[in-house]
């Protein structure tokens, strides 16, 4: 897939995340249908996004991004089935791992080019 509609897919999916997880508060009954759409958006647009070589700390980031992805998908199950705050906790820690990796990645790309 051209990277320019994964880089589409994920900021759709980002927007949709917040704006669901965000309406979340005022008991919207839409809410978690959007965060739901913008996760498997965001979860899709990461699983699509390759990396091919052979860097073994980049491979180990790529695992945890989509363990995040993950995450933010169960956030979603947690949000239809727990009708509490519970899926608090697991977004948090999806959040965590994907602001990790969002800064990481790139540095060791660029470590690997140089």
């Amino acid at each position: 897939m051209n990277k320019k509609y994964l880089e589409y897919m994920t900021t759709i999916g980002a927007v949709l995340i917040l704006v669901g997880a965000g309406s979340y508060i005022t008991q919207w009954a839409l809410s978690p249908y959007l965060y739901t759409a913008g996760a498997i958006l965001f979860a899709i647009a990461q699983l699509m996004s390759r990396y091919e070589g052979k860097n073994i700390i980049i491979r180990r980031l790529r695992r945890q991004q989509i363990f995040g992805a993950f995450l933010l998908m169960l956030t979603s199950v947690c949000m239809f089935t727990l009708h509490r705050n519970e899926w608090v906790v697991c977004l948090t820690v999806a959040a965590i791992l994907e602001l990790y990796t969002a800064f990481r990645i790139p540095a060791e790309l660029e470590k690997e080019k140089n």
